[in-house]
């Protein structure tokens, strides 16, 4: 076995064996589809808990035993020991009424394989490509919230190229402590490097949603769109499968909230599984028939000749850029010298689109104009049968 390869290995192995030592996290394959919740947990909208109540309690659940709160406006979270959550989640969607929902609290990721972040770990680049630039170099930048991991304050990304508050920084690199990096150390400082790389017209923000392993719930993503202010364009490099492939309730009316009536798109990643029949959240709302549903891009991941193997694909792709060895700013480590790394994912493929559309709000006129400019110039350079920039 080659180094990298044995790098690997360790690499997925450790995060694997995180993911299981979660107490709270539940994996579960119906119909040969996987997907990972929150154990002991439903979603529903305010309209269905009444019914939601009684379903648990059909079920075996004593009322006293089921607690409730409220994760974000319009929407409940019903807790239960020992709950069937896929099971309760099937048998309430049967029985609400038309335009009400219910969801397992689902776990999104920032990872390999199963989910919608990094292709493997990142490899070290010995000389830096590019000297960055601190910015915006504009007097009306474009606002842009990285929605991520923290960042890595030691790292060759100048800290004129971001902002970020304390509790949006990260302060772990071996959470573990197994020796080696967690998977997802440095995925925001890459993401923002990128988007450094490819505009001077961004002010970019950084908002910690994943931990240093790239995990997080539905509940805390939702409820994090939800707050966010002074944002023109969102990256969410990471995604995840739901039971029964159906939207994810919180995260479908928080993405409502955010971009309806308002001048935002969001840009994000469509997953690492190689899958082409199965939608990857947030990425497939563009499919949605909802109005805002305008407003999101979903971003596959090419090589420069083919899109990559590994990429997801599917109808609900708006197009795919660069995502196979992009280099960028990682952190200071003994095993990165010069701080630059070479990473693959849709993760990266997904800033790529950012920058450009950034470059292009000043011609275009608005955010929403920009993105629809940068995805009807990719149409004259496809790939795999998909717009295409390079």
């Amino acid at each position: 076995m080659s180094v990298a390869r044995e790098r690997l290995e360790r690499w997925l192995q450790t995060r694997d064996e995180r993911l299981s030592g979660l107490p709270w996290l539940r994996t579960e394959t119906h119909a040969g589809r996987t997907v990972r919740f929150v154990a002991d947990e439903i979603l529903v909208q305010d309209s269905g808990t009444a019914l939601a109540h009684r379903t648990l309690t059909g079920l075996g659940h004593r009322s006293s035993e089921i607690t409730e709160d409220e994760p974000a406006a319009g929407l409940r979270r019903l807790r239960a020991s020992g709950l069937d959550v896929a099971g309760a989640v099937r048998r309430l969607r049967g029985q609400l009424p038309a335009g009400s929902v219910a969801g397992a609290n689902h776990v999104f990721m920032s990872t390999p394989h199963e989910h919608g972040g990094p292709f493997g770990p990142p490899v070290a680049v010995d000389a830096p490509p590019a000297k960055l630039v601190p910015s915006p170099q504009t007097t009306a930048p474009v606002r842009v919230v990285v929605m991520d991991t923290g960042i890595w304050l030691d790292s060759p990304l100048p800290a004129g190229c971001y902002t970020a508050t304390p509790e949006n920084h990260e302060t772990v690199l071996d959470g573990d402590a197994d020796g080696m990096l967690d998977s997802d150390v440095g995925h925001a400082n890459f993401i923002a490097g990128i988007v450094a790389q490819g505009t001077t017209g961004a002010q970019v923000r950084i908002v910690k949603i994943l931990d240093s392993f790239g995990v997080c719930t539905e509940a805390d993503l939702a409820a994090a769109i939800t707050g966010l202010t002074d944002t023109d364009v969102l990256n969410l490099s990471l995604g995840g499968y739901t039971v029964g492939d159906l939207p994810p309730v919180a995260l479908s009316a928080a993405l409502q909230a955010f971009l309806s009536g308002g001048d935002r798109v969001v840009v994000a990643a469509a997953g690492n599984n190689g899958d082409g029949d199965r939608p990857f959240w947030p990425a497939a709302f563009t499919a949605d028939t909802a109005g805002w549903a305008a407003q999101v891009l979903a971003v596959a991941a090419h090589d420069g000749t083919a899109i990559c193997e590994w990429s997801n694909t599917g109808p609900w792709v708006s197009l795919a850029a660069p995502g196979a060895d992009v280099v960028s700013t990682y952190i200071h480590h003994a095993s990165f010298g010069s701080g630059w790394a070479a990473w693959s994912g849709t993760s990266f493929a997904t800033p790529k689109v950012v920058a450009a559309i950034v470059d292009r709000v000043a011609t275009a006129g608005s955010v929403a104009a920009a993105a629809a400019a940068v995805r009807a110039g990719a149409q004259s350079t496809p790939l795999g049968g998909y717009p295409a920039l390079h």
